[in-house]
């Protein structure tokens, strides 16, 4: 398995990118928000990468950020959602956007990525939901968390679903909520939860 890659850019396309590492150029494809945050060829970058392996192709994909990746794997998890179409969809949303419209239903929002109709938009709500879902119910280390019965508002509930979205477990999150103003709103509690974690809350 190849988690990741780091070296120089020797191609770098609206939805592909060659990254050079010890002489041997890695194809990946990727999204448009991940070619927007590299620089430019013969740059140094590192990507987090996903393989794909089937009887006939074997695909490399390649994101900026763990919580892309972690989107990826998400959507291709979806019945019918396959690379090239979670690809299209992370190119029109952020992981932070992609887990608020996960969290809060939003599916006719997906319908604005080519290719993704509303019975697909519905079917990556649904099933991605039902995900999070199983995930909240899972048991926590009460010294490190807070359930989240406590948690009032419906903001930072769907900001707590939104989150494990992105990767993060609910013993995580739920203590970088309780630092949080629970009048934000959710993609407001979203982003000050990431910057707690960027600052090494956890």
């Amino acid at each position: 398995m190849i988690y990741s890659l780091k070296g120089k850019i020797t191609v770098k396309e609206i939805n592909f990118v060659v990254i050079e590492c010890a002489g041997v150029g890695y194809g990946c494809k990727t999204s448009y928000n991940t070619v927007s945050q590299l620089g430019e060829i013969g740059s140094e970058a590192g990507l987090y990468t996903y393989l794909s392996i089937r009887e006939d192709n074997a695909e490399l994909f390649g994101f900026a950020t763990s919580q892309e990746l972690n989107c990826f794997r998400l959507l291709i998890s979806v019945s019918g959602v396959g690379g090239k179409a979670a690809v299209s969809i992370l190119s029109d949303f952020t992981p932070e956007s992609f887990a608020f419209l996960v969290a809060s239903g939003d599916s006719k929002a997906f319908t604005k990525t080519k290719g993704i109709g509303a019975k697909t938009a519905q079917r990556i709500v649904l099933e991605l939901k039902d995900k999070i879902g199983s995930l909240g119910g899972t048991a926590v280390n009460p010294s490190v968390s807070v359930p989240v019965s406590d948690m009032n508002t419906s903001a930072v509930s769907e900001a707590l679903e939104a989150l494990m979205v992105l990767g993060y477990s609910q013993g995580e999150i739920a203590p970088l909520l309780r630092q949080c103003d629970p009048n934000l709103t959710t993609q407001e509690l979203i982003r000050e939860v990431l910057r707690l974690i960027a600052s090494g809350k956890i």
